[in-house]
């Protein structure tokens, strides 16, 4: 049975404070910026500062990271509303979300009850590099109106969406471009200068206390939509659109666990435990599965919200509890007072976090180490842009496809000795690379013309397919028409058993043709 709470296991009575000051201090950041996320999505506000109850609360009890602080994040925002949109939901629609969410949690939870963990995190980094530009300048673009106060509907891929907001350029309100202006030096200005102040809460309270002296509504800035208070009402999602979603719902199963899983492992100390990949995804499968029924997102680890939460000196996720203590007393007493906030404030801080996800030098890193992987990462990245984000990770789960079978293909056939002619198998054989292993060992037996036989050292041939098998045979077969034994020394005693099932092993072992080591096989002549 899966303990609850692993994190607070032997919990000690000194780490208390440290927990509550680092809760506070990341609530700071993921509260707001968890509203901000919401509005990216099409989504009510509340619906941010939902994602930081119940799924928060659910990672808590299940979760294996001391620190990882869960809420929602750009990406998985982007690609909620890329799932939504596709599946022709009406914005701003809670229900479909909640199907949403809800199938997300249940792909997360199918993966842990069959054990993918380790097979779900085999997405690339040119993928994840590619995606999470298509993200940046997609979510970067669709800002761009409430900072400059342009009323505008934008549609279409990004180069449609940014052709749009530069035809309405002239219908932008200064007032709102200048209070964007002063958040974004704030929020950059914070982050670089004084990286332990919650840039994002200073930013709301500088907002609000601007919208409220200034009257800047009267100016023609506009202000986010009523929050409503109090915590969630419990509801069921429905399934009217629950088949369209799904692709989406695959979409964000992956990066959901990607994300929560390269955060968790990027904070983690030496001297905690190496994180579980099938915890985690029990752990984000309940916080998803869960949350659906209390208006939540789908939910993942963040990385901003949880280096301020090590920063702070989260020791558990105890801290993660007080976050959570922290958005409910939000929503039930401070929800009036976000009714003042400016629309410009949530995208200011939206812009801020995607604009991190776009680095050209990990382009240029790829560009200079493998040119396959750069393009790769272009092509998604471009997809992503013109063809939406849902098609990029489809580009990019299929490229990541490309590159494991590129890798498999490859098998390293060393020469050992020339004379008896020995060759040692660097790698196991699979149905994908054992045909090129088959082409190197002809091309090594006719470099050495006059071999009698020649000796394939398997000592990492763990187990065997058939089509492994089978391939072996025909070898065995082509080497005997110009006079060559194949022999085989070296196997684990698990392939040797698979070996065995076959009608024509025994009469190799028979002929001594089957050896421990390669002393033996090279000691009998043919």
């Amino acid at each position: 049975m899966t303990p609850l709470f692993p994190t607070l296991r032997g919990y000690q009575r000194g780490w208390l404070r440290a927990d509550v000051l680092a809760g506070l201090a990341a609530g700071a950041v993921v509260v707001p910026q968890a509203m901000a996320y919401a509005t990216i999505a099409g989504l009510p506000v509340q619906v941010g500062l939902y994602t930081c109850m119940i799924p928060m609360l659910l990672y808590a009890v299940l979760g294996g990271s001391r620190v990882l602080s869960t809420s929602t994040t750009s990406t998985i925002a982007t690609l909620t509303a890329s799932t939504m949109a596709a599946a022709g939901v009406a914005a701003g629609s809670t229900s479909a979300l909640a199907t949403l969410t809800v199938e997300v949690g249940l792909l997360l939870l199918g993966g842990w009850l069959l054990r993918l963990g380790a097979l779900v995190e085999n997405i690339s980094t040119p993928v994840l590099v590619g995606v999470k530009t298509g993200v940046g300048l997609v979510v970067a673009v669709g800002q761009l109106p409430k900072l400059l106060g342009i009323d505008v509907s934008l549609a279409g891929g990004f180069f449609a969406q940014l052709n749009t907001v530069v035809s309405h350029l002239g219908d932008a309100n200064s007032t709102t471009i200048a209070l964007s202006a002063v958040l974004l030096i704030v929020l950059v200005g914070a982050g670089w200068l004084l990286p332990r102040v919650p840039a994002p809460l200073v930013a709301v309270v500088l907002a609000l206390l601007a919208s409220v002296l200034l009257d800047l509504p009267s100016r023609g800035v506009a202000l986010i939509a009523p929050v409503p208070s109090g915590l969630p009402v419990p509801d069921l999602p429905g399934f009217a659109h629950s088949a369209a979603m799904l692709p989406g719902a695959i979409a964000i199963a992956f990066m959901v666990f990607m994300e929560s899983l390269s955060v968790g492992r990027a904070m983690r100390k030496p001297s905690e435990p190496a994180l579980d990949n099938d915890r985690e995804l029990l752990a984000a499968g309940a916080a998803g599965t869960a949350g659906a029924f209390f208006g939540a997102m789908p939910s993942a680890g963040g990385f901003s919200q949880t280096a301020v939460n090590d920063r702070a000196g989260a020791r558990t996720q105890a801290a993660q509890l007080v976050t959570i203590a922290l958005a409910v007393a939000v929503a039930l007493w401070l929800a009036p007072v976000l009714d003042e906030l400016p629309q410009a404030a949530l995208a200011a801080m939206v812009l801020v976090a995607v604009l991190g996800l776009i680095k050209p030098a990990d382009f240029a890193r790829l560009a200079r180490i493998d040119r396959i992987e750069f393009w790769i990462a272009a092509a998604t990245a471009f997809v992503g842009l013109t063809a939406g984000l849902l098609a990029a990770v489809a580009v990019g789960i299929g490229a990541t496809l490309i590159l494991v079978l590129r890798e498999l293909n490859r098998v390293a056939i060393d020469e050992e000795s020339a004379d008896p002619l020995v060759l040692r198998v660097g790698s196991g054989l699979y149905t994908a690379n054992v045909r090129v292993a088959q082409s190197q060992i002809l091309d090594a037996v006719g470099r050495h013309p006059g071999q009698r036989s020649v000796t394939l050292d398997m000592p990492r041939q763990r187990t065997f397919t058939v089509t492994v098998l089978d391939a072996l045979h025909e070898l065995s077969d082509q080497l005997g028409r110009d006079g060559v034994e194949l022999r085989i020394a070296g196997l684990p005693a698990a392939a040797v058993d698979v070996a065995r099932r076959t009608r024509w092993w025994k009469g190799w072992e028979d002929a001594g043709r089957v050896a421990a080591t390669v002393a033996e096989a090279t000691r009998r002549r043919p």
